[in-house]
């Protein structure tokens, strides 16, 4: 049985445990959530996704 999860559903529960576990200030979420958003509007932004596309494949064993 395979079960799968969108990313972005997956770094919202790590982000949610970490303001709930581990005492993160919400306003250190959100500079971290904007820093991201601004990030993938630079020219670092394929880089990015073609580097997220490769750690994903080779977690799930689809990398070849």
């Amino acid at each position: 049985m395979t079960v799968s999860f969108p990313l972005v559903f997956v770094l919202g529960v790590i982000a949610w445990a970490a303001i709930k576990f581990l005492g993160i200030r919400i306003w250190v979420a959100v500079v971290i959530a904007l820093f991201g958003f601004w990030l993938s509007h630079t020219f670092l932004a394929p880089a990015i996704e073609t580097g997220t596309r490769t750690g994903v494949g080779v977690v799930n064993g689809t990398d070849k």
